[in-house]
C-alpha cells in the first residue's frame, strides 16, 4: 500500500471497516431472524398440537357424557329392560347413533353382549370381560374409553366407549357401549387432516402400544411404528422432547411439536418443513441486506467526500511545491481553510513560501548588484584586451598574443554569463520587455550562424542553416536571437568533433512557425528530460562541459518564449533537437509588452 495516496488508504480502511461491520451485522441479523422465525414456527406447531389435543379431548368428553346420560335413562326403572325393549330404545336414540355410527350395544355387569342396535352375526352373547378396557370398566364402574383395537367379530379397527348402567340406588345393572370405526377418523378435525395434506405433517401415535393411529406411511388406520432409527421424526417425538428439529430420510429438516392426550395415551405430532421459516427469513434478510448496502454506500460516499475535501488541500500543497520546484518564480499561496490540521499545514507552507520569496529577493538583488558591479570593470578589461590584441598599443610577441587572446575569450565568456544572470533576474521580476516588429527570418538565422562561427571553430563543429523559408515573422528579433544563440551554444558544446549543427525552420500549421536547432550528439539523457528547462540544470554536471555555463540558458529560453507567445521543447533522434515555436499572427501581443 506504500504507493497509494493518503485519501485512498483512508478510503480503503473505511471501506473494509464498513464491509466488516455490515457483514457482521448482516450475519447476526440473519441468524436472529432465522432463529426468530423458527421459534415462531415451533410455537405455532405447539399451539396447533395443543389445540388439536384439546379438540379431541373435548370430543371424547362430549361423547362420553352423552353416552352416560343415555345409560342413566336405561337404569331409571331400577332394573335392566328386556333385550327387545333395549333394542327399541337404542334405535330411538338418533343423536346417540350419530355420535357412535358403528354400533350401540348393551352388556350385562359381566360384559356379556345382550342387545345391539345393528345386528352383527355371532356378536350376541359374546363375552368381553377379557379385554383390558372392560376389566377396567367392571372394576371401576366408571366410564371408560378403550384404546384402538381390532373388533373381535368384525375384524375392523375400533374404539369402544363404555358407560355403566346403574339404578337409582347405585347398583350396577350393566353397561352401555358405543363403538367408532377408526377408518372414519372422525376424532381428528377435517381442517387438520386437510392442512396436513399440504405443507404440514400430522401424526397420531399410540405411544403405549407403538402404533400409528393417523398418518402411517402405508395409509392404514392402525400400523406398527417403524423401528428406531428408521424415522427420525418419530424417534424425536417419542424421546420426550416436546419440540425441536428432525430430518427426514431425504435430508429435509422439519420443525415439530408434540402434545400428549393422557386419557388415551395418544401423542399428537405436527411438523412442517423448516423452509417455511427460512423463506420469510430470507425475504426479510434480502430487504435488510439491500437497505444495509444502500446505507453503506451512503456512508462510503459521505466518507469519500469528507476525505476528498480533507486531502484536497494536501493535493494542492503538493502541486504548489512541485510548481515551486519547476518554476521557482511562482509565488502562489495556499488557502488557509479546512480542518485545523490542514489550516496549520497551509499556514506553515505559506510562511515557508514567504521566507523563500524573501530569500529570492535578497539573492536576486545581490546577484543584480554584483553583476552590475562586475560588468563595468569587466567591460573596461575586455576593451583593453582588444586594444592589445589589435596591436594599437604596439606589436606583441607571439607568446603574449596567445595569452591576450585567451584572456579576451574568457573575459567575453564571463561577460555572457553575467548577461544571462541579469536577464534571468529581469525575467523573474517581470521587468524584461519585448518589442514586436516584422523580422526577416533568413537574415535572422544567417546572423545566428555567423555570430556563433567562432565558438563552433573552437569546438571543431560546423554550422549550417539550409533552405530557410521566406515567412513573414512578427516578433522581437533580439529576444528570438537570444533563444537561438542559447540553443546553438548548447548544440556546439554537446556535439562531437567534426559534427554538424543545423538550423531549420518550417511552418507547422497556418498560424505557427517552428525553428529547430539540431546536433549530432548523444541527445538529452532520459533521467534529465523532465527538468532540462529548469534553472541551474545541467545534463552533465561534474564534467568539463558543465562548467561552460550557468545552467540558466534553457530556463531563460522558456521564459522569453512565453513573452513572445511561443513555446519551447525538444526531442531526441540521432542527436538532440531543440525547437522554439512562435505564432505568425501579428495581431497578438503579450500582456505587459510593447509592440
Amino acid at each position: 500500500m506504500n504507493h497509494l495516496s493518503l485519501g485512498t488508504r483512508l478510503a480503503i480502511i473505511v471501506l473494509f471497516g464498513c464491509l466488516a461491520t455490515v457483514g457482521s451485522v448482516i450475519y447476526a441479523a440473519y441468524s436472529a431472524l432465522l432463529e426468530d422465525f423458527s421459534n415462531n414456527l415451533t410455537a405455532q406447531q405447539e399451539q396447533e398440537t395443543a389445540h388439536i389435543s384439546s379438540l379431541v379431548s373435548q370430543d371424547l368428553e362430549f361423547r362420553t357424557r352423552v353416552l352416560s346420560q343415555s345409560a342413566d335413562l336405561l337404569g331409571s326403572s331400577g332394573k335392566l329392560l328386556p333385550p327387545e325393549q333395549i333394542v327399541n330404545f337404542l334405535k330411538g336414540q338418533h343423536s346417540l347413533e350419530d355420535l357412535f355410527p358403528h354400533s350401540l350395544t348393551v352388556m350385562t355387569p359381566e360384559a356379556v353382549l345382550i342387545a345391539e342396535n345393528k345386528y352383527v352375526p355371532g356378536r350376541l352373547s359374546t363375552h368381553y370381560a377379557d379385554r383390558p378396557h372392560w376389566a377396567k370398566a367392571i372394576a371401576t364402574q366408571r366410564p371408560v374409553i378403550s384404546r384402538p383395537l381390532i373388533g373381535r367379530t368384525t375384524g375392523i379397527p375400533l374404539m369402544v366407549f363404555i358407560a355403566p348402567i346403574k339404578s337409582s340406588s347405585g347398583e350396577l345393572l350393566g353397561f352401555l357401549c358405543g363403538t367408532l370405526v377408526m377408518s372414519q377418523s372422525i376424532l381428528i378435525p377435517e381442517r387438520v387432516r386437510n392442512d396436513a395434506s399440504e405443507d404440514a405433517i400430522f401424526l397420531v401415535v399410540d405411544s403405549g402400544n407403538f402404533l400409528f393411529i393417523e398418518g402411517g406411511p402405508n395409509g392404514e388406520v392402525i400400523e406398527d411404528l417403524p423401528d428406531p432409527g428408521q424415522d427420525l421424526l418419530i424417534d424425536a417425538a417419542l424421546s420426550g422432547i416436546r419440540f425441536g428439529e428432525a430430518e427426514t430420510q431425504t435430508g429435509e429438516t422439519l420443525i415439530y411439536a408434540t402434545s400428549h392426550l393422557h386419557r388415551l395415551g395418544w401423542l399428537f405430532i405436527r411438523a412442517v418443513p423448516k423452509s417455511l421459516a427460512t423463506a420469510p427469513a430470507k425475504q426479510a434478510f434480502s430487504r435488510f441486506f439491500l437497505i444495509s448496502i444502500a446505507v453503506t454506500l451512503g456512508i462510503l460516499l459521505m466518507t469519500y467526500m469528507a476525505l476528498r475535501s480533507t486531502t484536497a488541500s494536501l493535493t494542492r500543497m503538493t502541486r504548489r511545491i512541485r510548481s515551486m520546484i519547476q518554476k521557482p518564480e511562482s509565488s502562489r499561496r495556499l488557502d488557509e481553510q479546512g480542518a485545523p490540521e490542514v489550516r496549520d499545514l497551509a499556514q506553515a507552507f505559506n510562511q515557508l513560501m514567504d521566507g523563500r520569496d524573501a530569500n529570492n529577493r535578497l539573492k536576486d538583488n545581490f546577484v543584480s548588484n554584483v553583476s552590475h558591479e562586475l560588468r563595468t570593470p569587466l567591460t573596461s578589461m575586455n576593451g583593453a584586451l582588444r586594444l592589445l590584441q589589435s596591436g594599437t598599443t604596439g606589436e606583441l610577441p607571439e607568446r603574449a598574443k596567445e595569452m591576450v587572446t585567451l584572456a579576451l575569450r574568457n573575459g567575453e565568456r564571463l561577460q555572457l554569463l553575467i548577461g544571462d544572470m541579469l536577464d534571468f533576474n529581469k525575467l523573474s521580476s517581470g521587468k524584461m520587455r519585448v518589442s514586436f516588429q516584422s523580422e526577416n527570418l533568413p537574415k535572422l538565422l544567417k546572423e545566428t550562424v555567423c555570430g556563433n562561427e567562432t565558438m563552433a571553430r573552437e569546438f571543431g563543429v560546423r554550422l549550417a542553416a539550409p533552405d530557410i523559408p521566406e515567412v513573414p515573422l512578427h516578433t522581437d528579433g533580439h529576444r528570438l536571437r537570444q533563444i537561438l544563440d542559447n540553443f546553438v551554444s548548447n548544440a556546439i558544446k554537446f556535439s562531437p568533433k567534426g559534427g554538424l549543427v543545423t538550423l531549420h525552420a518550417e511552418q507547422t500549421d497556418q498560424h505557427k512557425l517552428r525553428i529547430t536547432v539540431s546536433d549530432q550528439g548523444k541527445g538529452v539523457p532520459t533521467a534529465f528530460k523532465n527538468q532540462i528547462f529548469n534553472r541551474f540544470s545541467q545534463a552533465e554536471v561534474g564534467t568539463t562541459r558543465a562548467t561552460n555555463g550557468t545552467g540558466l540558458g534553457l530556463a531563460i529560453n522558456r521564459q522569453i518564449a512565453g513573452l513572445l507567445n511561443g513555446t519551447v521543447g525538444f526531442y531526441n533522434d540521432n542527436g538532440a533537437h531543440f525547437w522554439v515555436e512562435l505564432p505568425l499572427d501579428s495581431n497578438v501581443s503579450p500582456e505587459g509588452t510593447t509592440s
